[in-house]
Order: structure tokens, then C-alpha cells, then sequence
């Protein structure tokens, strides 16, 4: 990455070059989603790091090490959010305890879906997970693959009908 940061008078950082700020952007929003538990927090979490680094762009010493900088902050506030995450579950008590062990899936059911999702296309297994695993909406799904949100929409619709043909032939009472 070029200086551009570091030449820019104060005023001039809003024309900065978009393919370069879309760049960063998109990994900034890779690392935060790599590293949280709750994806759904990620697009929060990055917000959060550009404020941070709009307000600490002057601390930059040399800025060849923009890229890694804000990833780094975008890891770290990622981290806090895991942090503050569990702090709030360890504090929900006894009643959101057993809750949350009653909603862990049957070993069993686990190994069944592996299995129906194994069969699928990589394409097609990456969008069912990524909309109902992490919880990702269409739109979100279709900026990170750069596809339209329609296609999306029609492959995660067709994926769906496959796994239920796909469990219809499987069992054995029908």
C-alpha cells in the first residue's frame, strides 16, 4: 500500500482512492469474521475498528503498515467482543443455563447432517452454511462471494431441496 495516508493533508482523507479503502475493508470484515464466535457481530465489529482508526490515524508511524494495523485492530476488538460475549453468558444464570443445554443438537443428528451436507457441491454446501449455520443474510452472502443476491437466493433455495431429496431417499420408512 502506498502513503497515501501520510501525504493527504487532514482535509483531503475523505477523496482517498475507494478501491484502496474497499480493499481494506473487505479485509478487515475477513478477519473480524474469521476470528468471532457470534458472526452476525462482524459488520458491527469492523464499524468499530474504522472508528478507531479514523481517530488514531495520526499515531501511525509509517504508513506502509496501514493494512496491517487495522487488521489488527479489528482482530482485537473482535477478540473483546468474544470476551464480553461469554461474560454475559456466565452471568444469564441457572434458567439460560439449562436452556442452552437443551439446544445442543444429538450427536447423532450431527453425523446425519455432516453426511447430507458432504454429498452437496462445495458451492452449494459454502451458502448453506453460511446462511444457516452463521446466520448470514443474502445480501451479505452474495458481497462476500461477489455474486448477485438473486443467485443466492435461487442456489440456497435449490441446495434446501436437494438435502430434503436427499433425506427422503435415505429414509427407510418411505
Amino acid at each position: 500500500m502506498t502513503n497515501f495516508l501520510r501525504d493527504l493533508e487532514p482535509s483531503n482523507r475523505m477523496e482517498m482512492d475507494n478501491d484502496k479503502l474497499d480493499e481494506l475493508y473487505r479485509q478487515m470484515v475477513r478477519v473480524v469474521r474469521h476470528k468471532l464466535i457470534c458472526k452476525n457481530e462482524a459488520l458491527d465489529v469492523v464499524q468499530e475498528a474504522w472508528v478507531r482508526i479514523l481517530e488514531k490515524i495520526d499515531t501511525l508511524r509509517e504508513s506502509d503498515k496501514l493494512v496491517p494495523w487495522a487488521k489488527t485492530i479489528a482482530s482485537n476488538l473482535a477478540s473483546n467482543a468474544n470476551r464480553a460475549r461469554r461474560v454475559t453468558y456466565a452471568y444469564d444464570g441457572e434458567e439460560n443455563y439449562e436452556k442452552a443445554l437443551s439446544s445442543i443438537p444429538d450427536p447423532e443428528l450431527l453425523t446425519e447432517l455432516s453426511d447430507l451436507l458432504g454429498r452437496l457441491d462445495p458451492v452449494t454446501r459454502t451458502l448453506l452454511l453460511y446462511k444457516f449455520y452463521y446466520g448470514f443474510r443474502d445480501d451479505e452472502i452474495a458481497a462476500a462471494l461477489d455474486m448477485p443476491v438473486g443467485t443466492i437466493k435461487s442456489r440456497i433455495h435449490r441446495g434446501r431441496e436437494r438435502l430434503k431429496a436427499q433425506e427422503k431417499d435415505d429414509d427407510p420408512l418411505s
